[in-house]
């Protein structure tokens, strides 16, 4: 179990890091494309990723499934929640700010996910999980929130970005239901996929045709290959070596990416309170880190 937890830990802070570029690429990248749009068209980039990744790396995960053996509500289910993930986060990012919206959808998820683990399986995660969880989601924010300037307040905007954390919770446990008899790659083509045809038509819906030019398509494709596809195909791998809930919670390493970046690339010079918050979310994944180990064979969820 030690080396496991291990091993998933490691591919969630990889995973993490890599969803922690995402502003960074999207601050170099030339504006027009709208939010709606942004989160279709990784979802659709990514969907291609999973197939060509099947199709030249992980063939026999394929040969070996059957279409009648699989979890199709399940994947149905994860599908839809990735999709209304991403249109509620991005459409709420648009309607607040980056700072507000990003610091809400984090924070929300791991809270969310240990809420539906105690309803839906009856069993909550311990005490010090969600110790480590306040603690990083209160540090993620500080971060987040601090390093901003002057905030952009909006109650739809909130409300979209605090529900984004649900379906984002709901993603992360039916995709653990089904990673220890789906190979991995399997689900991600399958949910990924579906998602981009659920938020495809929306985004069209709502935005009509994109266009920018071609650094935003760029920018599109490195978050649909790279900050979508290698990052959920690691998260999802982790899945079956730690709980849902701590998985969730991992994803706060997040904004500890896009700290350093800030100041690394962008040159951004973030004020006292973002680095208190950064040694809250240290000291908070240290205790989830911890939890996690102290697990016994790996209960799921």
């Amino acid at each position: 179990m030690k080396n496991g937890a291990w091993g998933g830990l490691l591919m969630l802070t990889l995973a993490a890091m890599l969803w922690g570029t995402t502003g960074t690429a999207q601050a170099l990248s030339p504006a027009g494309l709208p939010a709606h749009w942004v989160g279709a068209l990784r979802l659709l980039f990514s969907g291609a990723f999973f197939a060509a990744y099947l199709g030249l790396v992980a063939r026999a995960d394929l040969a070996g499934v059957r279409a009648a053996n699989l979890p199709w509500r399940l994947l149905a289910l994860a599908a839809a929640s990735m999709a209304v993930y991403n249109l509620s986060f991005f459409a709420g990012v648009k309607a607040s700010s980056v700072a507000v919206g990003t610091a809400i959808a984090l924070g929300s998820g791991p809270i969310w996910a240990g809420v539906l683990q105690l309803v839906l399986l009856r069993r909550s995660p311990s005490g010090a999980w969600w110790l480590g969880t306040l603690l990083a989601v209160a540090g993620g924010s500080l971060m987040v929130l601090g390093s901003a300037g002057e905030l952009a307040l909006s109650g739809y905007g909130i409300g979209l970005c605090l529900v984004a954390g649900l379906p984002y919770a709901v993603y992360a446990l039916a995709s653990q239901r089904m990673v220890n008899t789906v190979p991995a790659p399997v689900i991600t083509l399958f949910v990924f996929s579906g998602a981009a045809l659920c938020a495809l038509p929306l985004a069209w819906a709502a935005s009509g045709w994109p266009a920018t030019a071609p650094g935003g398509w760029l920018a599109v494709v490195y978050l649909g290959v790279a900050a979508t596809g290698v990052a959920y195909l690691l998260f999802t791998h982790a899945l079956a070596r730690v709980s849902g809930s701590t998985a969730v919670s991992m994803c706060l390493i997040e904004p500890l990416t896009a700290f350093f970046l800030a100041i690394a690339v962008l040159g951004e010079r973030p004020p006292a309170a973002a680095y208190a918050g950064l040694a809250l979310v240290l000291l908070g994944l240290a205790l989830v880190v911890r939890a996690e180990l102290r697990l016994p064979a790996r209960s799921a969820a």
